[in-house]
């Protein structure tokens, strides 16, 4: 449709930040000030003024007003509009534990935590709507800038006059955002700002679309670490311009330099009606007039009514003239007469979405990963007949959103308590989570199970888990085709470490990532499959998908991420659930090569089931929140919901077998058995701790080889030493790591410059630097068996560990035979990785010792093949906790 073009009727802008406030501190301050938020009200009135849509004179900037100086000024905004009614808030944002309101902070904004917090001093959303309903204009547009802007889309979407309502909201729902640099505008307004005054024509429609992309592309995130998103919710037919400007033609220039290049008839500017053809276009074609359109019509005009003139007119005199007294009694009368009719009208609407009660709204918490698919089916489960009344009204309502795996089984674990009634910043699951659910869908069922058997005894959340999962994935190593057919031969049955272990032995620059073991269920049950049941194992594991820098948050992201470099694309296998492989994630899929699935037989699956949440003391609305969270559990678990699933490639959970059969996906098996059985509770628990563990301080123990063959690659920074020092930098304080001097002088194996502990990095350059080389011929055979032996003894304490050898090769000789053999056995199973650095081109070639003993051990060859000081850094990074 056409959007509306407003010009030439009566346009308001109101531009309201509050980049201050007069209460920020505990217990009772909101966060804190807003500086950014005054470069966003300049940003925002210089764009619309060049926009053409509205006049200078019908743009009011309010900065940092009070709540009833908001009112006022709303007010009036409301009642001058007659075509376009434009609301720009920015400041802070809240919601209550419940989440079904939003709070617009103004200046005097206070905050009153508890069981159902209260925020006086802030405008209510849904208020906000009411008033701004009361206004004759054709269109109203909301933007929001604040946190927690997307909680307004469930308020929008019970509203009875959104059709001309277009809301813009600057991230999705409970989620925080950061307000930036103080010196520039806010991250959100600076790129909506940017579009606005681009030239041409912008609806609210188009720009929406272009914010979404922008915000994607700069990757900005939320304070969850997940993608920032900005929200629209609008009626498909309701559109409207926001400017109008006229681009010039090509080598016509415009006052302060040119807007664009581009010729056609001038636009009209402000003041100036459409031209015929426009104003013929721009008009909506006429809707069947039913009993809800003249509901909200009657409203209006009651509303009208009330706030006209002779009412306004009256004034606080001693003796007001009889006849405006009058005429005041039957405007009341009138307006309530209207009221009364609006109210037999509601009868009478019966299947009009206008004259439906708002329904009661479900909270379903879920995985990251799966929060896609989970919306998705609530999407549908909410126009099905299931959820649909006799006279076409919804039931129930269904907000879905999600957060990190590990923090929701701690939040319901261990603080349901402060989840309900917060008590200071440190530990808010309100806002770090979002508000209390009434359905929790974990990836796995042992979620459940791990937060039933460890939850305090005065919890006040009680889980009610389904005794089966209603869906399965498996867990797959995704490998890009360039990388030729399946290591072993079959793409099933074998262990996930084997699988990249033959997968690294014949592409030596081949990759694993995984994501985030901490925020997805994916990444926890792939890393149940990496570490197996020995705890020595941990470290090699760690190594096998080790990276530089974070992991991807989510397997989706992973998979988008991935193609930001083709190399890194075309040679890195990723972890993620196989139904990402069937129907694609958020991201340009022509860019990412193609992948087939390997099957690990000891990697868990991805089983979402439905866990019905109770809270203590929230029995207001029980009965019907139960019937509500039963019927949801009813569709979504049965065979209604199956479309859903089988469209997003999962399988059945009872059955394995795909739920769309006729389905056909590149590099998937149809039957891929043996699939592993369900994720324990012990596993899940045991290897989020020790991958907790293995992120905290390491230890690294450097062997230097000192003899007399290493004169030649002693000095410099491409030296050993320097080498070594470079390396530092992945050390913090921490840490712990020694140097031994590896020569034969006939004390021993090896001399100690540096003991294994915690140093200052110039203490340990400084020890460094005191090093020669001897003599004396190396013993690599004694030095690699006593170092691995060390390590494993200081292994019980669980640190993430590593051993570093630097050596020319030249007394190889030494590990030939059973010597070598014996250091291969230690090193297989001392669960500490080597990674060996040879100074001599050649060094890491498959059958040379050095590469023998590093993939012994899961640990990696470097060779001046490599860039040997920033790989080796890199190596050391994933042991250390990094630089302090």
């Amino acid at each position: 449709m056409t959007p509306l073009d407003p010009r030439g009727k009566a346009n308001r802008a109101l531009l309201v930040g509050v980049s201050e406030y007069d209460l920020t501190e505990p217990p009772h301050g909101v966060p804190g000030d807003l500086p950014a938020v005054k470069h966003n009200l300049k940003r925002m009135h210089e764009a619309l003024a060049r926009g053409r849509v509205f006049d200078q004179q019908e743009i009011t900037v309010v900065h940092s007003p009070s709540l009833d100086e908001f009112g006022r000024a709303l007010r009036m905004a409301a009642e001058e509009a007659e075509g376009l009614l434009l609301l720009y808030f920015a400041g802070h944002g809240a919601i209550p534990s419940a989440g079904d309101e939003l709070f617009l902070q103004m200046r005097n904004a206070s905050v009153v935590a508890g069981g159902h917090a209260v925020f006086p001093g802030a405008e209510m959303f849904s208020t906000l709507l009411a008033v701004l309903a009361t206004s004759p204009a054709r269109r109203i547009v909301v933007i929001l800038d604040c946190c927690f802007a997307g909680n307004a889309a469930w308020i929008w979407e019970t509203f009875y006059d959104k059709r001309r309502v277009l809301l813009l909201m600057s991230v999705q729902a409970n989620h925080r955002i950061d307000a930036g640099d103080p010196a520039t505008p806010t991250p959100y307004t600076d790129v909506l700002a940017a579009l606005l005054d681009q030239g041409g024509v912008t609806s609210v429609q188009s720009l929406a679309d272009r914010l979404r992309e922008r915000m994607g592309a700069l990757g900005h995130r939320t304070e969850r670490r997940e993608p920032w998103e900005p929200q629209l919710r609008a009626e498909p037919d309701a559109d409207v311009l926001l400017t109008a400007r006229t681009r010039p033609a090509a080598g016509q220039g415009a006052p302060g330099g040119a807007e664009g290049a581009g010729a056609g008839p001038p636009e009209p500017g402000p003041g100036h009606p459409p031209r015929p053809d426009q104003r013929k276009e721009a008009v909506p074609r006429p809707s069947p007039v039913g009993p809800a359109v003249l509901l909200g019509l009657l409203r209006t005009l009651a509303a009208r009514i009330v706030r006209a003139r002779p009412l306004g007119a009256l004034r606080p005199v001693r003796r007001p003239r009889r006849r405006t007294v009058i005429r005041s009694v039957l405007v009341l009368v009138a307006a309530g007469l209207l009221g009364l009719a609006a109210h037999l009208l509601a009868q009478l609407a019966g299947g009009d979405e206008a004259a439906c009660r708002p329904p009661l709204e479900l909270r379903v918490l879920t995985d990251p990963d799966l929060e896609p698919t989970i919306r998705a089916a609530a999407d549908a489960y909410l126009t099905s007949d299931d959820n649909t009344t006799g006279d076409g009204c919804r039931r129930t309502g269904v907000t879905v959103y999600s957060a990190g795996s590990s923090d929701v089984v701690a939040a319901l674990r261990g603080q349901t308590g402060v989840w309900q009634q917060p008590r200071d910043e440190d530990t808010n699951p309100q806002r770090d989570i979002g508000p209390q659910p009434d359905v929790w869908i974990p990836a796995s069922p042992a979620d459940a199970r791990r937060v039933e058997d460890g939850q305090d005894t005065d919890a006040v959340a009680r889980l009610e888990p389904d005794e089966e999962p209603f869906a399965y994935s498996p867990v797959v190593l995704a490998v890009p085709q360039d990388l030729g057919s399946d290591a072993l031969g079959a793409r099933t049955g074998h262990p996930l470490n084997d699988l990249i272990d033959h997968l690294t032995e014949r592409h030596e620059d081949a990759a694993v990532r995984r994501p985030d073991p901490e925020f997805t269920d994916v990444g926890l049950l792939a890393t149940v499959g990496l570490y197996g049941a020995d705890a020595r194992t941990v470290a090699r594991g760690e190594h096998r998908v080790g990276q530089a820098g974070p992991p991807s948050p989510t397997a989706a992201e992973l998979l988008c991420t991935l193609p930001d470099d083709d190399a890194v694309d075309h040679r890195t296998a990723a972890l993620v659930p196989e139904f990402l492989l069937r129907s694609g994630v958020g991201c340009d899929r022509t860019t990412r090569t193609p992948r087939y699935a390997q099957y690990p037989e000891d990697v868990p699956g991805v089983e979402p089931v439905f866990v019905r949440v109770r809270w203590h003391g929230a029995d207001r609305d029980e009965d019907a929140r139960d019937a509500s969270a039963d019927r949801f559990r009813d569709w979504l678990t049965g065979t209604r919901a199956e479309e859903v699933f089988g469209r997003a490639g999962f399988r059945s959970a009872l059955t394995r077998d795909p739920l769309d059969e006729d389905a056909t996906v590149p590099g998937v098996l149809a039957d891929p058995s043996p699939l592993d059985q369900s994720a324990g509770r012990d596993a899940m628990e045991g290897a989020l701790r020790a991958y907790q563990e293995a992120g905290g301080p390491g230890r690294v123990l450097f062997l230097l080889d000192s003899s007399g063959s290493m004169a030649r690659l002693w000095e410099g920074p491409s030296g050993a030493p320097g080498l070594l020092r470079q390396s530092l930098g992945g050390l913090g304080g921490q840490d712990e790591y020694g140097v031994w001097a590896v020569a034969d002088t006939g004390g021993g194996s090896y001399e100690t410059l540096l003991s294994l502990g915690p140093h200052r990095r110039a203490d340990a350059e400084r020890a460094i630097g005191t090093a020669r080389v001897r003599d004396a011929e190396a013993d690599p055979y004694a030095a690699l068996l006593a170092a691995l032996g060390e390590m494993r003894d200081r292994g019980d304490d669980r640190r993430p560990q590593l051993i570093v050898h630097l050596t020319d090769g030249e007394d190889n000789d030494r590990l030939t035979g059973d010597d070598l053999k014996a250091v291969l056995d230690r090193a297989g199973t001392a669960g500490v990785p080597v990674t060996a650095v040879s100074l001599e081109s050649g060094g890491c070639d498959r059958d040379r010792p050095d590469r023998r003993i590093a993939d012994a051990s899961g640990g990696r060859c470097l060779d001046t093949g490599d860039d040997l000081g920033a790989a080796l850094h890199d190596e050391v990074a994933r042991t250390g906790t990094g630089e302090d």
